[in-house]
């Protein structure tokens, strides 16, 4: 008995000093768990850590992870737990960043463009946007669900609008304060025979609330955003040494044509970022200089390559040696890649019809834009070749602009193996191809590059058409077309495609399709490699009208995959 009574008072003791503990520690606030974790160490140790969240990453529940919630029984009796789930925030799969293309908007790519380019979604500033169009945003609970539509087509809160152009400075900015505006510039451009103004929105306005005002005073003719351009190239390499060995050289035939020309006395006018005129490559080749944006920026690394790929004549060769470049500045002033806008573009391109150029290159890219469609027309009816990059969107863009209008000679990209290059865009616009893969190009500062895009493919050409118009200063600009068409070397399945035209241009065979002493070009060079089983090409909805004559003699490709045509538009 006295034994018994021994054990129930120490069981009694034993029982008394749990409940005690457990009292205290409820008194304290300390849960149960914790003060087992601290007595012993956890299965699974969790990071104490706060956690940095980043709007790209949700957060998620994670069941493998777990603490015990430990039950404190009698005795040497086994311990029981119970698991209860504790979240953790843990990072979404995130899709991999495509490689940066300037033409392609780093928030807005193709699969969320419409039609004519426009991005239709955009993430909102907390990380909560649910990817669906700006223009269904109807939202429910707090307002940081609102998604946020940003055109980034366009530079923000500025119009183009052309005015009265008997309006003098002063009245002018008269006009843009009655509507809350400022005029950032204006001038004539004779170019288009128009007055135009870049104004800036100064109180907050919404967008579409200033324009329809403005578009509504007596003094404006008409009111449009300022869009937005962008350089046809792929970030390039740091510049290295120049290597000799250029690949295009061969696949041009340029050897072979500059036997017989190198675009002597032919003005070529390059639409793009700064140029290096002291680098070796150029010397003596920039005969005038604009600057459209009233800079002060040093040379840049595209506009540099550009000039080079048409004039270059030391280490390297351009596709035109002796020709004159003016240099014009329009492109500039952006991290990560030069910019320009529908103004600077006008400014530019009228500089290059007043000032005698023959052939505009344009490499660069942006949505359809009304005020530059005009000073297109009006540049391709004084004469002017008008060559541009097709783009670098790949197979699923919509057209891009210039290359797209009619009156231009749109280019796309080769490589080595004459295979098209993947992020070059396609289309029934496309007239040529030329080499764009892994170009070796001057940069800024003496130096060279290796870079890549259809900007070089587009300078190419310029290039080459140079050489047919020192063969022949009469050539007018359709029978230049034309003959580049005619003497292109076919690639892919047989005739013309969505994704190299009529074919990759022949310095050699265009030259000499073109005798010296007449204006009418021979159809095609004797041992021409292009076939002619081709039809007329054919209008699409959606699609430019054509309004050339065909550039091929049969029909389009009927053996090109769905992969590589261009997305329905």
């Amino acid at each position: 008995m006295t034994r018994k009574s021994e054990s129930k008072l120490r069981a009694a003791a034993y029982t008394s000093s749990v409940g005690a503990a457990l009292l205290l520690a409820a008194c304290l606030g300390v849960e149960v768990a914790q003060a087992q974790a601290i007595m012993r160490t956890p299965t699974i140790s969790v990071p104490s850590r706060t956690p940095t969240i980043s709007p790209s990453v949700a957060a998620r529940v994670s069941p493998s992870v777990t603490a015990r919630a430990v039950s404190v029984d009698r005795g040497p009796r086994t311990i029981s737990t119970a698991r209860i789930s504790v979240p953790r925030i843990g990072p979404a799969p995130v899709l991999p960043y495509a490689r940066y293309s300037p033409n392609l908007y780093p928030a807005c790519t193709a699969a969320y463009r419409d039609a004519g380019g426009e991005c239709l979604a955009q993430p909102n500033a907390g990380g909560e946007g649910t990817g669906k169009s700006g223009k269904k945003s109807a939202s429910k609970g707090r307002g940081n669900n609102t998604p946020v539509t940003v055109d980034l087509r366009t530079i923000a809160n500025e119009f183009v609008a052309e005015i009265d152009g008997a309006l003098s400075m002063t009245e002018a900015d008269a006009l843009a304060r009655r509507h809350g505006l400022a005029r950032i510039s204006s001038e004539n451009f004779p170019l288009i025979g128009a007055t135009f103004g870049l104004f800036r929105i100064t109180d907050g306005r919404a967008y579409e609330t200033v324009r329809r005002e403005f578009a509504a005073d007596g003094s404006v003719r008409s009111v449009q955003p300022n869009f937005r351009y962008v350089l046809q190239d792929q970030k390039p390499t740091t510049p290295t040494e120049g290597d000799p060995a250029q690949y295009a050289l061969a696949k041009l035939r340029l050897p072979q044509a500059h036997t017989l020309a190198h675009g002597a006395n032919v003005t070529v006018a390059v639409i793009d970022s700064g140029i290096d005129a002291k680098h070796p490559e150029l010397a003596n080749s920039i005969s005038d200089n604009f600057d459209a944006l009233g800079s002060t920026e040093g040379p840049h690394v595209h506009g540099t390559g550009i000039a080079g790929a048409i004039v270059a004549h030391a280490k390297l060769m351009g596709s035109a040696p002796e020709a004159r470049i003016i240099a014009i500045r329009a492109f500039g002033g952006t991290t990560g890649g030069a910019e320009s806008s529908s103004y600077i573009i006008l400014r530019s391109l009228n500089y290059a019809a007043e000032h005698g150029a023959q052939i505009v290159n344009m490499s660069f890219a942006g949505p359809k834009d009304a005020v530059i469609e005009r000073a297109i027309a009006a540049t391709a009816g004084r004469g002017l070749v008008l060559i541009a990059a097709a783009g670098n969107a790949g197979a699923k863009s919509p057209p891009l602009y210039p290359a797209a209008n009619p009156n231009v000679i749109a280019v796309s990209a080769t490589d080595q193996q004459d295979r098209l290059f993947s992020a070059s865009n396609r289309g029934n616009y496309i007239a040529l191809a030329a080499p764009g893969v892994d170009i070796f190009l001057p940069a800024p500062d003496g130096k060279y590059q290796m870079t890549s895009g259809t900007s070089f493919s587009a300078a190419y050409v310029s290039g080459v058409a140079a050489l047919l118009l020192e063969r022949n200063y009469a050539l007018k600009p359709e029978a230049l077309r034309m003959t580049l068409a005619k003497t292109a070397r076919d690639l892919g399945s047989p005739g013309r495609d969505d994704l190299f035209g009529d074919g990759e241009a022949d310095a050699f065979a265009a030259v000499m399709a073109v005798p010296a002493d007449s204006a009418t070009p021979v159809a095609a060079a004797s041992g021409t490699t292009k076939r002619e089983d081709a039809q007329p090409r054919r209008d699409e909805p959606g699609i430019r009208a054509i309004d050339q004559p065909s550039l091929s003699g049969g029909g389009d490709k009927s053996a090109v995959s769905q992969a590589d045509r261009a997305a329905t538009r």
